[in-house]
């Protein structure tokens, strides 16, 4: 019987994490629930991995979410934590460097770009007469935060005069600002489901009112047939190899212009739309490809 957790920096346990817990006990196993701002990790100590004052013995970890992350000081205390229960032989997913990639846009559309995947152009910069000189070179422009989720403060924006009024904004509180091209698309975007080397499902985000396609933002959601899957299940599983994750989300766009192009991968997606739409739960594949990796 494997000791499984689930990490997640949350009081309330999130629906996902619900799944998760749940798989792991339909199999026998012990799940437990822990917040990775509880974990400890100590040099020369008997408790070595600790949680509340308990050594922490675990054969697995399923790591959700660090929390909302106020300085790069306590990001870096709760990765070296991670990391260290990977090196003492916790099989872990996703893994934390690639958990902290795919969280990087740019860093993941860079990566991603040099794997031979089709990604719009992308800019990350300090200075807001750049962004401006991007808008009159791009024309319309998304502007995004560099470490975000759910469609939480992107802006589109074709005015280069707009343009520099939001990076100003964004470079008063000394962040970079992320900008990508706009890809033009129809009223909707691709969430594929990757586990493991296989494509689980894709589904389309429609939204008639809002260019955002995001579930959390309203956007419809309706399974793609099998029949039109082949290139998706390519791109989609070929980012997530790129990023060296076990399971993720890809967000991928129609280029009205040719072909496919992937805005980002998500190394800790939630499900509640694609679940709807396929009538798939994600937390069953992925409960199943850790026990493998435990196993082996």
């Amino acid at each position: 019987m494997a000791k499984i957790a689930v990490v997640h920096e949350s009081q309330k346990v999130t629906e996902a994490s619900k799944q998760l817990l749940l798989e792991i006990k339909a199999r026998g196993h012990t799940a437990y629930y822990i917040r990775v701002s509880r974990i400890n990790s100590s040099i020369g100590s008997d408790l070595g991995i600790s949680y509340a004052g308990r050594k922490l013995e675990l054969d697995g970890a399923l790591i959700r979410n660090l929390g909302f992350l106020t300085t790069i000081e306590q990001m870096i205390r709760r990765a070296d934590v991670l990391r260290e229960i990977e090196n003492r032989g916790v099989v872990t997913m996703n893994r934390i460097k690639s958990m902290l990639l795919a969280r990087d846009k740019y860093a993941s559309i860079s990566k991603l770009n040099r794997a031979g995947i089709p990604v719009p152009f992308t800019a990350l910069v300090e200075d807001p007469f750049e962004v401006m000189r991007l808008v009159e070179e791009w024309g319309e422009v998304v502007i995004k935060p560099l470490v975000g989720s759910l469609g939480l403060g992107s802006v589109k924006v074709s005015d280069p005069d707009i343009a520099f009024r939001v990076a100003k904004s964004i470079l008063s509180v000394n962040q970079p600002v992320y900008v990508q091209k706009y890809v033009k698309k129809p009223n909707r975007d691709i969430r594929a489901f990757v586990v493991g080397d296989r494509l689980l499902g894709s589904i389309y985000r429609i939204s008639q009112e809002n260019w955002k396609t995001n579930v959390a933002q309203g956007a419809l959601v309706q399974a793609i047939s099998s029949a039109d899957l082949k290139e998706i299940e390519e791109i989609s599983v070929k980012a997530t190899k790129a990023l060296g994750l076990d399971y993720s989300g890809v967000d991928i766009v129609e280029d009205l212009e040719g072909g496919y192009k992937v805005l980002e991968v998500n190394g800790a997606p939630m499900w509640k739309g694609f679940q709807t739409a396929t009538s798939l739960n994600p937390a069953k594949y992925i409960v199943n490809l850790l026990l493998e990796k435990i196993r082996k």
